[in-house]
């Protein structure tokens, strides 16, 4: 049986993310082994679930015809999207984090990976 899951706390934190094997597409990351927030070190447990997100917003929303608009959002197009990924921390804590993969400036064109809430069981 799965639990159900309610947000305990929004945290909308950058983090720094490792994979014990390096994903094989940069901007296609799968769920890290480890992340560290706030200067402790949280061993990923499980991966309870994972989603992606690559609707276009603001005016990135309004730079294309409807037509290619919907196949980004099925298909991803460069810089945009979020691949989202529920997990369990080896203290049994459970968090909701991301990688997003919009470039910040034209010297950093990585995405960033984010800590968007904590989780407790309903």
């Amino acid at each position: 049986m799965t639990a159900d899951w309610v947000p305990l706390q929004f945290i909308g934190e950058p983090i720094e993310v490792t994979h014990d094997r390096p994903p094989v597409l940069e901007k296609k990351p799968d769920s890290p082994s480890s992340f560290r927030w706030r200067g402790e070190t949280h061993r990923v447990a499980a991966v309870l679930s994972r989603w992606f997100d690559f609707r276009r917003r603001g005016d990135m929303a309004r730079n294309m015809r409807q037509a290619h608009l919907e196949h980004a959002a099925r298909r991803g197009s460069w810089g945009v999207g979020r691949f989202y990924f529920r997990v369990q921390t080896e203290g049994r804590r459970v968090f909701d984090l991301y990688y997003d993969r919009s470039p910040t400036s034209a010297g950093d064109r990585k995405g960033h990976w984010f800590l968007w809430r904590e989780l407790g069981e309903a």
